[in-house]
């Protein structure tokens, strides 16, 4: 028996949707699309406005895909797309304001428990305050370092793990509650 390798390694897709190769493209787009939702609804509350910013991101992949340099994950380079685009959105279109507050204590946090869905995580970051959301999903989700936040969004490192510090208190006070509330004591 012959097998037959029906997909193209990751590479070859590459190289065809480069050269604007519609069905490359569109099975690039289709493999990383719900991840990439996923990634802009971190920033971006309102679903539709999260499809309407990965689409645009998309463009920007498919505009820059020559660029891609086949040194790391392709996964890594979309999603910094997807993040920069959100944050674009949020800068144009937000006006948010950090805090300059540099008092910075490292607290020990709890990982989310297993108990809570990934709509209610989802619900408890949305209901941050701007800021403190960006910081959060840049550091505990994204991986960036305080010094790459910073400068990402010129605000000095000590602002940065202070609105983190700040997220991760208001979450745990948020995750008290929907304990309380879920185990019917509040």
């Amino acid at each position: 028996m012959k097998v037959i390798n029906l997909h193209k390694d990751e590479k070859e897709l590459i190289e065809l949707a480069v050269e604007n190769n519609r069905h490359a493209q569109h099975k690039i787009y289709s493999k990383y699309a719900p991840k990439m939702l996923s990634v802009c609804r971190l920033y971006i509350k309102d679903v539709h406005q999260a499809e309407d910013i990965m689409i645009t991101a998309f463009m920007k992949v498919f505009t820059h895909l020559k660029n891609f340099e086949h040194k790391g994950s392709f996964e890594g380079w979309i999603r910094r797309i997807m993040t920069n685009e959100c944050i674009s959105f949020i800068r144009v279109n937000k006006k948010i304001k950090f805090s300059e507050d540099e008092n910075f204590f490292e607290e020990i946090h709890n990982n989310i428990e297993s108990q809570f869905s990934v709509e209610d995580i989802q619900f408890l970051i949305d209901n941050l305050p701007e800021g403190y959301k960006i910081i959060f999903n840049l550091y505990a989700i994204e991986g960036y370092k305080h010094q790459e936040i910073a400068a990402m969004l010129s605000i000095s490192e000590g602002t940065s793990k202070s609105q983190l510090s700040n997220a991760r208190k208001m979450l745990q006070g948020h995750i008290t509650k929907l304990k309380n509330y879920q185990n019917g004591t509040e």
